[in-house]
C-alpha cells in the first residue's frame, strides 16, 4: 500500500514537473517567437528591398510558423508523440493546398508583383485583357480604375501570366502619327507645315528630336509619319491637340486629307 502511495506520489511529482516545463517553454518560447520576428521585419525593412504589404504578411508568417515549433516542443515536453502532428499537419497542408491552388497561385502572383514591382500605385496598365489605373495591390488581387471610372478587381495570377504594358514605365513617350495627303498635294509644303505644328508645342520636347518623313504611297494618299517626344503625362493632351490643329492648318492652307475612295464603272448590256 504503501508502495503504491509512493509510486503515485512520484508520477504526479514527474508530470507535475513535466506540466511545469511544458509551461516554461511555451511562455518563454513565446516570448521569443515574438522578439525573433521582430528583429526580423526590422532587418528587411532596413534592406528597403521588400514592400511594406508584404512585411505584415511575413510577421504573421513568421511568428506562426515559431509558435508551431513552440507548442510542439512543449507538447514533446508532456511525452506526447510529436511525429503523428507532423503527419496531420502534411496531409492538412496537403489538402488545404489542393483546395486553394487557385488562390494560393494568386497569392505567389501577389507576391512577385510586390517584390519586381512591374508596376505601382497610380501607374497606368494594360493587362489580363484590361487598362486602368493602379488603384490598390493586394496580395491576391490588383484594383484597376477605368478611364470611364469603373472599378476592375484583376487576379494577380491572371495579370502575371500576360503580357503587362506599363504606361507610366518611362519618364517620356513618343507620339506616333499617321497624316495622310492627297496626290495633287504639295508635299513639300505639307512637309513644313507639319514641321511647324510641332515645333510650335511648347509640350514637345524638341531636344530629344521629332521626325516629319513621307512614309507610303497609299491607295488614296501619300502618307507622312509625324513623330514627337513629350514627358508621359503630356501624352494625350497633346496628341489631341496635334491632331486638331494639323487638321485646321491643312484646311487653311488647301491641304486635302483625302478619304478612301473607290472608283465603280457601270456596264449596260444590249439584249
Amino acid at each position: 500500500m504503501d508502495v503504491n502511495v509512493q509510486n503515485v506520489s512520484d508520477l504526479i511529482g514527474l508530470y507535475s514537473l513535466n506540466i511545469a516545463l511544458a509551461i516554461v517553454i511555451f511562455i518563454v518560447g513565446k516570448w521569443l517567437a515574438s522578439k525573433l520576428t521582430d528583429i526580423t521585419i526590422k532587418i528587411l525593412t532596413k534592406t528597403k528591398r521588400v514592400d511594406e504589404t508584404l512585411l505584415g504578411f511575413f510577421k504573421n508568417i513568421i511568428y506562426y510558423i515559431l509558435m508551431v515549433i513552440v507548442a510542439l516542443t512543449a507538447l514533446k515536453q508532456l511525452g506526447v508523440d510529436t511525429t503523428s502532428f507532423f503527419a496531420i499537419l502534411g496531409a492538412a497542408g496537403l489538402a488545404i493546398g489542393l483546395a486553394l491552388k487557385d488562390s494560393l497561385g494568386n497569392f505567389a502572383s501577389g507576391v512577385m508583383i510586390i517584390m519586381f514591382r512591374p508596376f505601382k500605385v497610380g501607374d497606368f496598365i494594360t493587362a489580363a485583357g484590361v487598362s486602368g489605373t493602379v488603384e490598390e495591390i493586394s496580395i491576391f488581387n490588383t484594383v484597376l480604375k477605368t478611364p470611364d471610372n469603373q472599378k476592375l478587381i484583376v487576379p494577380n495570377g491572371s495579370i502575371t501570366q500576360s503580357t503587362i504594358t506599363n504606361v507610366n514605365a518611362n519618364p517620356t513617350r513618343r507620339i506616333d502619327l499617321v497624316i495622310g495627303i492627297g496626290y495633287d498635294d504639295d508635299i513639300k509644303k505639307a512637309k513644313e507645315i507639319l514641321e511647324n505644328t510641332l515645333k510650335s508645342n511648347e509640350l514637345i520636347l524638341i531636344d530629344k528630336g521629332i521626325t516629319v518623313a513621307v512614309s507610303e504611297l497609299g491607295d488614296s494618299s501619300v502618307n507622312f509619319v509625324v513623330r514627337g517626344w513629350v514627358n508621359t503625362p503630356d501624352y494625350w493632351t497633346v496628341k489631341f491637340d496635334l491632331t486638331e490643329k494639323i487638321k485646321t492648318t491643312f484646311d487653311k492652307e488647301g491641304i486635302s486629307i483625302p478619304f478612301p475612295q473607290r472608283d465603280v464603272h457601270v456596264y449596260k448590256h444590249k439584249n
